[in-house]
C-alpha cells in the first residue's frame, strides 16, 4: 500500500517541471514499515510551497483521494502538510522544502526524483543531525515540574497530574530512555519493542491511576527514574539544583502525609 502510493506520486510528479526533488523517510528507511505505519514524504520545488496552505493542498491533492489536510505546528512541523487519504485510507506527512532548506534534516531519505542530482549532491555534501535532548534544559526545569505536579495532586485535580506524567514520558523519560537503549531519542515511540524489559517497566511505573495514592507513587517513581537516568547519561558539566531538589522532596512529604 505504502510503496505504491510512493510509486503513484513519482508517476504524477516526475515531469512536473517545478518540482526538483521527491524523497520518503521514516519507518521506510528502516525497513519497519507496517500495515499501521504513515508515509513520510519530501517534496522540494523551485519555489517555497511551506509559505501558502492552498498550495500545499493543491499540490497534496494532486497525489490522490486527499479527504483531510492540515499543517503540523501542532507537532512543531509548520512546513509538513498532514495528509489523509482514502481508498485505501493512508495517512501521509508530506513536507514542504526549497532546495536550501533539504540539507537541513534528521535523516538521509530515499530518493524518488532527483533532477539533475541535485538533492544527491546536497546529501553527499552534507551530514543529517537529529535533535537530542539538552541535558541542561531539562534539570532546570525539572524539579519545578514535579512541584507543579505535586500542586495538582495536592489541590485534587488529578486528571491535569496525570496528564503532566503523559508530558514528562514524552520529553524527558522516553528520550533518556531511548538513549540509554542506543535508541534514537524519539519520545515515547516504539518503547514497547525498543527498551529493554526493566527500562520498559520503569516507565510504565510513571503511569497513575485517578487518584492521589497512585499518582504519589507514579511521581516518586518518576523521582527515581530520573535521578538513575542524571547519572548514568548527564555530562558532569551538568549542573544541578540541590536546593530545587530537596525543597520538592520536602514538599513532596507535606503534600503526602496530608
Amino acid at each position: 500500500m505504502h510503496q505504491q502510493f510512493a510509486l503513484n506520486v513519482t508517476e504524477t510528479l516526475k515531469n512536473d517541471e517545478s518540482v526538483i526533488g521527491l524523497a520518503v523517510g521514516g519507518s521506510w528507511l528502516s525497513s519497519d514499515i507496517d500495515e499501521f505505519s504513515d508515509l513520510d514524504l519530501v517534496l522540494v520545488t523551485k519555489e517555497k510551497v511551506s509559505a501558502d496552505k492552498l498550495k500545499m493542498i493543491e499540490y497534496a491533492g494532486r497525489l490522490g483521494e486527499l479527504i483531510s489536510a492540515f499543517t503540523g505546528e501542532h507537532v512543531g512541523e509548520p512546513l509538513v502538510l498532514i495528509c489523509l487519504y482514502n481508498n485505501p485510507i493512508l495517512h501521509v506527512d508530506i513536507k514542504f522544502l526549497t532546495l536550501d532548506e533539504f540539507s537541513l534534516r534528521v535523516e538521509n531519505p530515499l530518493l524518488l526524483i532527483d533532477r539533475d542530482n541535485q538533492l544527491q549532491q546536497i546529501l553527499d555534501q552534507t551530514e543529517a543531525k537529529f535533535p537530542y535532548p539538552d541535558y541542561q534544559w531539562i534539570e532546570d526545569r525539572f524539579w519545578t515540574w514535579m512541584h507543579y505536579t505535586l500542586l495538582k495532586i495536592g489541590r485534587g485535580e488529578y486528571l491535569e497530574a496525570f496528564d503532566f506524567f503523559g508530558f514528562l514520558r514524552m520529553v524527558v523519560f522516553g528520550p533518556l530512555l531511548h538513549i540509554k537503549n542506543n535508541n534514537l531519542p524519539r519520545g515515547v515511540r516504539k518503547v514497547e519493542s525498543q527498551l529493554s524489559t526493566k527500562d520498559f517497566n520503569l516507565l510504565k511505573s510513571t503511569i497513575a491511576e485517578y487518584n492521589k495514592t497512585s499518582l504519589i507513587a507514579a511521581l516518586e517513581n518518576s523521582i527515581a527514574l530520573y535521578k538513575d537516568l542524571r547519572i548514568e547519561l548527564f555530562e558532569k558539566d551538568i549542573k544541578r539544583n540541590q536546593k530545587a531538589e530537596d525543597a520538592v522532596k520536602n514538599y513532596l512529604t507535606i503534600i503526602k502525609s496530608e
